[in-house]
């Protein structure tokens, strides 16, 4: 149990779900389960990262609408959940092969009373000569069987069924693992997910010694964008823009909505130019269509984007190549935005680990 878990099931409790009904009273936020579920996490976990991520989007003005409330969960409380799932598969599992032992047990039962009859007749056989006698013995032995094989083709309906229950289980965990690492919104990877891969990603480099780039990604004034045409359009965008990142992000490559408007991809073993190349393409495709508001068919304009990257140096942490990514992006904002900015090329001071 987490200590946000924890300190929930404790005597702060009632302070914390007080000030959490006070604080989404006040930011204007319905009083939903979910929406409770986060803000009590909130208050028993100021510095946590959901605490960090809800500061920024109220510090942006953002209304605490239902999606993104979900995206929010998604992103930071999917542990729980999952574990809820896993916990009730492992029941079923736990049933499934209680049953499937069951089934051995009276299998091998049978087997031995068989092997039992068979010796049984086998000295009577060696005792008699009386045909009727052995008449006896071998309809004994012809029922016996009958019954062993029904009980074999009994274990093997059971263990088939069983296997197929098991498959169903196993596929039912991998899509609540991919549903507790995916954004519902884009269909990409979310920011736990992300954070996740990148750890990984990191270390695979170390061990290997090979290259990694980090790029960060951020939709052009997308804040007046929304407050002009509203969230549902601006959710419209979003998606847009996720599908040409997305098309472009087949493994190795790894791309997440990292929170908003962002977006991050990590590129395992490719050089800068080649990431420089693939981020550049991505902007002008971005940029290069005319959207059309889906609900009036009104003119949207175009979309940009800019983005930074880093590439990383030897045993650097993935929070250093994230912060040196986003300088790199936020040079790209000062630049005048709807660019690409290597953070290597930026001034030392500038880019500071």
């Amino acid at each position: 149990m987490s200590d946000v878990e924890t300190t929930l099931r404790g005597p702060e409790a009632y302070k914390i779900a007080s000030r959490a009904v006070e604080l989404m009273e006040r930011h204007q936020v319905w009083p939903t389960a979910l929406n409770f579920e986060l803000w009590t996490h909130y208050v028993a976990d100021p510095d946590g990262a959901l605490a960090r991520e809800l500061t920024r989007l109220i510090s942006l003005g953002e209304p605490m609408t239902e999606l993104v409330s979900e995206e929010l969960a998604a992103a930071y409380l999917p542990k729980a959940r999952l574990n809820e799932q896993i916990r009730d598969a492992g029941d079923l599992l736990s049933k499934e092969l209680e049953a499937v032992a069951k089934a051995i047990q009276n299998a091998q039962k049978s087997n031995a009373a068989f092997g039992k009859e068979l010796a049984g007749a086998s000295k009577s056989l060696d005792k008699s000569t009386d045909v009727e006698a052995i008449k006896i013995v071998v309809e004994n032995l012809a029922e016996a069987t009958r019954r062993v094989h029904k009980e074999n083709q009994s274990l093997e309906t059971r263990l088939a069924d069983s296997t197929a229950e098991v498959e169903r289980l196993r596929e039912h965990l991998e899509q609540v693992r991919r549903d507790a690492t995916t954004d519902g919104l884009t269909n990409l990877a979310n920011r736990k997910a992300f954070d996740e891969e990148l750890d990984r990603a990191c270390a695979d480099a170390d061990d290997s010694g090979t290259t990694l780039c980090l790029a960060v990604l951020d939709i052009d004034h997308f804040k007046g964008f929304n407050d002009t045409w509203g969230h549902q359009t601006g959710d419209q965008v979003i998606r847009y823009v996720a599908s040409v990142i997305g098309r472009v992000a087949a493994p190795p490559r790894f791309a997440a909505r990292y929170g908003g408007e962002e977006f991050a991809m990590i590129f395992p073993r490719e050089a800068s130019a080649i990431v420089a190349t693939t981020l550049e393409e991505i902007r002008v495709e971005v940029s290069s269509r005319m959207l059309k508001r889906r609900s009036t068919n009104e003119d949207l304009g175009a979309i940009t984007i800019s983005s930074g990257f880093a590439e990383r140096r030897p045993n650097e942490t993935g929070h250093s190549i994230m912060e040196r990514a986003d300088a790199a992006l936020y040079a790209s904002k000062r630049g005048g935005r709807n660019r690409v900015t290597a953070a290597e090329a930026m001034p030392a001071s500038a880019n500071a680990a």
